[in-house]
Order: C-alpha cells, then structure tokens, then sequence
C-alpha cells in the first residue's frame, strides 16, 4: 500500500521494481494474507466487486465458478462468515484474478479437508497456466502437495533451500517407542536414517529418514510395549538439521 518504504536494497518482481512500479506489480499478483482485513457488514459479492474494482482484470464468471468450486456464499455478509469461510473469501479473491504470482499465507487454514483438496486443484491449475506460487506453511503434508522446492527461514533469512528430495523434509517421521526392558541403544543408533535418538525411562524417540524396514529389523528381537510415528513438526524438522 506504499506505508512502508525500503531503507536499503530493491526488490523486484517479473522485471517489475517492486516499490517504484507497485501498481503495475499488484496487477499481476495474487495474495492471501494470514489474516484478513475486518470487512464488517459488507457481503462477500460486495468484498469481491471492491476488489475487482481496484484490480480492473476479474472475470464475473471466474468469479462465480470459484465461488462454486469452494462452496461459498457470497450473499452472506462478512461478519457471518466462520474462520474457514473467510478463508474461502482470501482464496477467491487471490486466485480469480488469474495472476502471474500468488503469494499465500498459511493458505489451508480453517478448511475442511474436502476443501483443502479443492485448494490443491486450484493451485495445480495455476501452476498448468504457468503461474509461480510462494506458499508459506506449517503443515509439511500441504508443501509436499503444492511445492517442488522448499526453503527454511531463521530470523529473516534463508538458511537452506532446495527440492524436497534434497531437503529429506517429508520423508522425515519422527518415532517414539516403548520398551519393556532396557532398550538397544547400541543397535537403535546403527540403524541407518535414524537421528537424535534420545532415551527416558524406557522411551525412546528419535528422527527416522527413509525407509522403516532397517528400525523394524532392530526392534525383531526386543519386547515393544508401543510403536508411534507420525509427521514431524517445521519446528523438529529445523532442530534435526541445525541443532
């Protein structure tokens, strides 16, 4: 909105100055932020001609046809709507334009699973008419669907980047099993693909890359009280690679 200006370095986007030709760069982009504006008692139809207005390049019948797809009343007055219906909202407004940038922010929250696969189409579709998306998320399922590559940022900078197979991000499962006795440190620490193993009272848990089949060969001979896997958080996935 030009309130806040750059002291020092440029940016620019599909040759575009970001700052000196910010008109011309909202044209061709698309945003959901992580939290909306408060559009009080307008309507979703009202919200979506306001925006329409300033873009000049929204289509009524991409308009409706997302609508459709996405399940949303755009009859409905703003302050109606639920967490998961403003979503809705961010998305329709940031994909019906057909922009050659979408810029999405934590984009899936508050939908529906029915209606994250809805989203996921959606950005397969863009991606097919050669748009670029920059997704921001936390739920590593999400940047596996939508992304090819995937950087981790630490106080406002990059600290690693690359393709998913390169990061070994979402073939990451973190483990935590229970023994009977005392576990086989030894043995669990050899096995191949299994990080930061740590032990408390019986409980062993650790950060497991790749297959399962080598920690299954090693537990064959030891009593299991309990085996759990499950997606590692951003947080640990950050942790096992810079600690």
């Amino acid at each position: 909105m030009g309130m806040i200006r750059p002291t020092r370095g440029s940016a620019s986007i599909f040759g575009l100055d970001a700052h000196a030709q910010s008109v011309e760069v909202k044209r061709i982009v698309g945003y959901v932020p992580g939290e909306l504006p408060q559009f009080g008692g307008w309507r979703g139809d009202e919200i979506v001609a306001y925006i329409a207005g300033l873009r000049g390049d929204v289509a009524d019948a991409e308009v409706e046809r997302i609508a459709k797809r996405i399940d949303l009343d755009l009859a409905r007055r703003y302050r109606e709507y639920s967490h998961g219906n403003k979503q809705k909202l961010g998305l329709l407004i940031a994909f019906a334009s057909k922009p050659r940038l979408l810029i999405l922010d934590e984009p899936t929250s508050g939908l529906d699973p029915l209606h994250q696969q809805v989203f996921y189409d959606l950005v397969r579709e863009a991606r097919a008419g050669g748009a670029t998306i920059f997704l921001s998320s936390h739920v590593l399922s999400e940047v596996e669907h939508v992304c090819d590559r995937v950087g981790i940022v630490r106080e406002g900078r990059l600290v690693k980047s690359g393709a998913l197979s390169d990061l070994g991000l979402i073939r990451s499962l973190r483990v935590e099993i229970v023994f009977a006795g005392a576990p086989p440190l030894e043995r669990l620490r050899a096995v191949a693909g299994l990080e930061d193993v740590t032990v408390a009272d019986g409980r062993v848990t650790g950060m497991l890359r790749g297959p399962f089949d080598p920690l299954l060969r090693a537990l064959a001979t030891e009593q299991v009280v309990s085996l759990k896997s499950r997606e590692p958080s951003l947080e640990e996935v950050f942790l096992s690679f810079y600690k």
